[in-house]
């Protein structure tokens, strides 16, 4: 009887019946994910259009005869002792279904759809639905192995199935609590021996009478919480007396989680059940509580906008009424106040905007006011006024970047990286105001951008040569036709941001006129104690500029007023040596050059050689801007024998350059290499950079004074005059006839007389040619001089030493006399040049003298003419001259 006993319950289920889904399956099965549960308002996922108030409307009616006399049979086999039986699983993936409930279920996956088909073709279409443990559960298309399920499930009856591409959409019922007892199959579905659990019973009647009046109390403030449900759910559920559904509904309706929910399906008693959802009910209600609160007080925030745009709604309708909205004005005010309101502005500035608006709003389309409140606010609307970009703060990583894109320049990098310091410690800094001094093409504009770059923000260049009304940098008053904006305002606008780094290009070059001089309006926007509240006249609101980061730029700062230059951190930049130029030539010129000319970096190759007889030969400047063109030109010519195919790798050495760019330039090795007395060898700073000045003297026979050509400046004739007053007054100590400042008279030229020059740098440099030419010694033609000179015999220091010195390094010579007190300029001079260099430091004039003069005399100076001194004619006497003494050794 056993054996037999056991093998029928195998083919019937615990009522007696035939079991619904028997059948030979096999194992290792795709499982099925049934669709959570509708619960679109509570946060599930469960995928139907019914919602839960529909499954508990259609789990408070009554069920089928049919299902009934199952059902029924099912429950009394449960109470009796329920045999176990075989049936087909549904897992279900975030959800947990409850007796009792009617609730839509979708089965999209292979294994699932199997499950519904085997529980379809039994007569009872009975299945069980499990829950997948919380965690647990593969990605979408894997099977879900049986150990990932929970034990205790829901017997459910399919009571509506419906096809579509998706998958099987059905309508279930649950019936009854179903425990696993054993997983029989996984392939090609989830198959179990489970054995039904009977109902929950009180083990307390008055604990579960308080648990189910609290119960019922929140079930009250849940539905005032949830005014779409249909009012027969409402009247229903209010008046249910069955603790155990009513606790199954709330928890089906509300999202308590599936751990939770599992707990509550599992629950053998009233009690328990009750404890659970009290306890997790009590925190949903309070949470649901307080989205309420919080959305009634956004309401109430958002009433008065809500009410403002009705009431603008209708006033445009009556408007469009009365014909008053022809041109659409009244859109484009709409649109207006719909940026303002999402801009981000600060309070004074959005409280002038609303003013405005209003203003605007009122005006018709045709009055003149209308287009410039119109351009006023979109230009307030399109500024950055609260909107920043991030500082990169990796010094590291500043610091390559600098490297990467400029070679040398170590002072001014040094500086960079001490700002992003300083910023990275305090955030609050105020941005420095930074002036690069220097010649044309010494890099001071890529600089900026180099800065930019490191710092991680936008770049705006504003050129300031020929800017000479006020107006173009604080703006035009809105009162006069064509007002704009200041061009300070402009590029931030441009920018996007309020903390770019703005490079305000050849500050030196600003004009003035009687429209204003815009220095003066410099010396706001440059003050980082007041720009914060710079005004621009147009906008007439105030603009936080401490945040820009400022660089101008200047080629000298001379042209510069005083208080401008006081607000400014002043860096210089001096020429570039030769090593200097070959490694920026081989490093960025001849790759960017290569690339723009259409070359691979293996079609052109110029030797060190080659480089350094183009930037000694053919170009003659500080930077490196004419260099770039010379190799640009050399680049053309290597691709036009590569496009014509005579090539497929040029090879520039020395000797090919003349042939690719014709006859040198300049021979600033060979220049007065043989030089005659009277001539010497000055130095000049000018704005290209440092420059040779050849100093030429000779004697007028018969004239007397002192002649200058040349286009020398005052200062720089005060020199010579200097300079002769102090070799006639000291003609003895340096073997002078003193009579030949009377017979004789002196002309001072300095070539290229079409160039102005000026400035006292040239006094030790004239006092050099004039003592060659009357001691007959000549000047050294491998020393360079500087220096201003006193009538006591004074040197006194002068500046642009680092330029000065390049420009006597770039023309070949090798020796270089300059002011004692200048000696710590030489600092800034490359090593490689001053090893090359031999500097000689003077602080006298008769020390210079003896540095720079020959000590053998070349030429015998000529000797007074007596007949000159009576005034009888220029005619020189010829009697033989005097010996010259020579001072020194």
């Amino acid at each position: 009887m056993a054996e037999k006993r056991t093998k029928d319950s195998t083919a019937r289920d615990a009522s007696g019946r035939p079991r619904p889904d028997a059948g030979s399956q096999t194992p290792d099965a795709q499982e099925s994910t049934g669709a959570p549960p509708a619960r679109q308002q509570q946060g599930a996922s469960r995928q139907s259009n019914s919602t839960p108030q529909q499954g508990a409307l259609d789990a408070a009616r009554p069920l089928e005869p049919e299902s009934a006399q199952i059902v029924g049979e099912m429950a009394e086999a449960a109470a009796g002792g329920a045999e176990v039986f075989e049936i087909a699983v549904l897992p279900l993936q975030q959800t947990t279904l409850f007796p009792g409930t009617v609730i839509p279920l979708a089965a999209g996956r292979p294994r699932s759809v199997a499950a519904v088909e085997a529980a379809l073709s039994t007569e009872e279409k009975l299945l069980a639905c499990v829950t997948v443990r919380e965690g647990r559960g593969g990605p979408e298309g894997e099977a879900t192995p049986p150990a990932d399920l929970y034990e205790v499930g829901t017997l459910v009856m399919i009571k509506r199935m419906m096809r579509s591409d998706e998958g099987l959409q059905l309508i279930v019922h649950g019936t009854e609590r179903v425990r696993v007892v054993k997983w029989m199959q996984t392939d090609p579905h989830i198959r179990a021996r489970v054995r039904i659990l009977p109902p929950p019973v009180k083990r307390d009647d008055e604990t579960v009478e308080a648990l189910f009046r609290n119960v019922q109390a929140l079930n009250q403030r849940v539905l005032a919480m949830l005014p779409e449900v249909p009012p027969e759910i409402r009247t229903a559920v209010l008046s249910s007396n069955d603790p155990t559904q009513l606790t199954y509904f709330l928890a089906s309706i509300l999202n308590l989680g599936v751990e939770q929910e599992q707990q509550m399906l599992e629950a053998d008693t009233v009690d328990e059940l009750l404890q659970i959802a009290y306890a997790r009910l009590t925190r949903e209600v309070e949470i649901m509580e307080l989205r309420t609160k919080i959305a009634a007080e956004a309401q109430g925030e958002m009433s008065k906008a809500q009410r403002d745009y009705f009431l603008r709604q209708q006033m445009k309708a009556i408007q469009k009424e009365l014909g008053e909205d022809e041109g659409g004005e009244r859109a484009e005010a709409e649109l207006l106040r719909e940026r303002l309101e999402r801009a981000a502005l600060p309070d004074e500035v959005r409280k002038e905007a609303e003013r405005e608006l209003k203003r605007l709003e009122r005006l018709p389309q045709a009055a003149p006011d209308y287009h410039v409140i119109r351009t006023w606010l979109e230009f307030i609307l399109e500024l950055p006024w609260l909107k920043s970009s991030e500082d990169k703060l990796d010094l590291a990583e500043a610091r390559r970047i600098l490297d990467e894109d400029h070679y040398g320049l170590e002072e001014i990098k040094e500086r960079i990286l001490e700002f992003l310091a300083v910023v990275k410690l305090r955030r609050d800094s105020k941005s420095p105001i930074l002036c690069f001094v220097g010649p044309p093409g010494v890099g001071k504009t890529s600089l900026g951008r180099s800065i930019a770059r490191a710092l991680g923000r936008e770049f705006e260049r504003l050129s300031l040569g020929g800017v000479r009304d006020e107006a173009e940098l604080r703006g035009h008053r809105r009162t006069y036709i064509g007002a704009m904006p200041g061009r300070i305002i402009q590029s931030l606008r441009r920018a996007g941001v309020n903390n770019p780094v703005m490079m305000l290009d050849e500050i030196d070059k600003l004009g003035m006129d009687y429209r204003g001089d815009p220095t003066a309006a410099l010396l706001e926007i440059l003050d980082p104690q007041q720009n914060n509240t710079f005004i621009d006249h147009y906008l007439d609101l105030p603009f936080d500029l401490s945040k820009v980061f400022f660089i101008a730029t200047a080629n000298q700062l001379g042209p510069i007023p005083a208080p401008l230059r006081d607000r400014m951190e002043i860096i210089y930049l001096a020429g570039y040596s030769d090593q200097e130029k070959l490694h920026i030539a081989r490093q960025y010129l001849v790759p960017r050059q290569t690339r723009e000319n259409g070359l691979r970096e293996d079609q052109l190759e110029i030797t060190d050689d080659a480089l350094m007889h183009i930037a000694a030969r053919y170009t003659r400047e500080a930077g490196v801007r004419q260099l770039e063109r010379t190799v640009g030109r050399v680049a053309r010519k290597a691709a036009l024998r590569v496009a014509q195919g005579q090539a497929e790798h040029v090879r520039v050495d020395a000797a090919d350059i003349k042939e690719l760019l014709g006859a040198p330039r300049f021979y600033p090795e060979e220049a007065r290499k043989d030089m005659p007395t009277g001539v010497a060898t000055g130095m000049a700073w000018t704005e290209a950079g440092g420059q040779l000045l050849f100093i030429e003297a000779t004697l007028l026979p018969g004239s007397s004074g002192l002649t200058m050509t040349g286009q020398l400046g005052e200062v720089m004739q005060e020199s010579a005059r200097a300079a002769r007053s102090y070799l006639w007054s000291h003609a003895a100590e340096f073997g002078i006839d003193a009579q030949m400042f009377k017979n004789y008279g002196e002309h001072i030229h300095v070539p290229a007389g079409a160039i102005p020059k000026d400035g006292p740098s040239a006094g030790v440099a004239i006092t050099s040619a004039l003592a060659s030419l009357m001691t007959g010694r000549r000047v050294r033609n491998d020393t360079a001089m500087t220096g201003e000179i006193t009538l006591s015999g004074l040197v006194f220091p002068v500046g642009g030493i680092k330029e000065k010195v390049m420009a006597a390094h770039r023309a070949g010579l090798r020796r270089v006399v300059l002011p004692a007190r200048n000696e710590p300029d030489t600092e800034d001079i490359p090593e490689d040049v001053r090893r090359e260099l031999d500097f000689v430091y003077v602080s006298r004039i008769g020390e210079a003298l003896d540095q720079t003069l020959e000590k053998l005399v070349a030429q015998t100076p000529p000797p007074p003419d007596p007949k000159a001194e009576e005034g009888r004619g220029p005619q020189q006497q010829q009697t033989e001259p005097e010996p010259v003494r020579a001072r020194g050794r």
